[in-house]
């Protein structure tokens, strides 16, 4: 088998990114179901939820019911999204140990999704770090909007570099640079990935990646070549921002680890998410966007109507 050298660990985003913008509420068990079916297949991370008011994300309204039913050892693997030192506080008392403490490198951004300037944000971080260090976890630096603003178009590469450097980010794990928007061309993921690991304090590059313009598993790589060790993605391509127009569905976890090809990553294993990734889609009403998926169930494909299928000699179509 052929083996993606760097490599880069997925966390799918399924549960918090990818149900945000349909408007639906999974129920807590529905939510552990796949959680758990995700968590057994193999998948090293998953981002469960976010600690943003039920009123204004009604999918994330059951966050921290989901967190405590989680055990200890499933929550060494799972990531919550926080904006501000409280959210750290309920999360951490629910169980949670991950945080993933977002805000945007725009400031219209932040004001539209977190209802405060990026200094506000930034200003607050200290008091994050100082609780996730409390209760023994840890927390990342999550900058949104990384690329471009859905209000002030292109970020300037100096304005993440200078949010990357802020002494008030030091403690934390990670660095997440977000294509928010999925507007971003490998060029300029390289670049800045490139650029944060070389001009930045040392801890992990995750990457964050959208599809909208069809480049989000070329984006994801090029992100894994400059440096990045963790990429998200969520199932079927499911997702988006609420608070950013324009913005349409994560990147493609079955495409991200057919590109990649981790050791845990089977045909069978593809075969297990499929099934989870059609079955929850359905439910929600959402289009399947992955081309992954989309490639495993074409074992007619081109034959006429009523022919005889093709041999499936090609092990990953299920």
């Amino acid at each position: 088998m052929y083996e993606f050298v760097p490599k880069a660990q997925l966390r799918d985003v399924t549960l918090r990114d990818g149900l945000q913008l349909t408007g639906k509420l999974l129920d807590v068990d529905r939510k552990l179901q796949v959680a758990r079916g995700l968590l057994k297949a193999g998948v090293p991370a998953l981002e469960i939820g976010s600690m943003a008011r039920g009123d204004l994300v009604p999918p994330m309204a059951n966050t921290l019911e989901v967190i405590g039913e989680l055990s200890a050892e499933e929550l060494e693997r799972c990531w919550v999204w926080v904006a501000t030192p409280r959210h750290v506080e309920k999360a951490a008392a629910a169980g949670a140990r991950n945080f993933q403490y977002c805000f945007s490198a725009s400031d219209s951004h932040n004001e539209a999704n977190i209802g405060r300037t990026t200094e506000a944000s930034l200003a607050a971080m200290p008091d994050a770090v100082q609780i996730s260090q409390s209760v023994g976890g840890q927390i990342e630096l999550c900058i949104a909007t990384s690329f471009t603003c859905p209000f002030e178009g292109q970020v300037p590469q100096e304005r993440v570099l200078a949010i990357a450097n802020d002494e008030r980010a030091t403690g934390t794990s990670d660095i997440v640079i977000c294509d928010t928007l999925g507007q971003a061309v490998p060029a300029q993921v390289s670049s800045l990935v490139s650029r944060v690991a070389a001009e930045s304090p040392a801890r992990r590059i995750v990457f964050h990646g959208h599809d909208t313009w069809g480049l989000g598993v070329a984006n994801t790589l090029a992100a894994i070549t400059a440096g990045a060790t963790m990429v998200d993605g969520s199932l079927g391509g499911l997702g988006g921002c609420p608070f950013a127009p324009g913005a349409s569905g994560n990147t493609s976890s079955e495409d991200i680890l057919f590109a990649t090809r981790p050791d845990w990553f089977t045909p069978d294993t593809l075969a297990g998410m499929v099934e989870i990734s059609e079955k929850l889609l359905a439910e929600l009403g959402e289009p399947m966007r992955s081309k992954t998926v989309q490639g495993a169930r074409s074992s007619q494909s081109g034959h006429s109507a009523g022919s005889t299928p093709a041999a499936r000699a090609f092990e990953w179509v299920i």
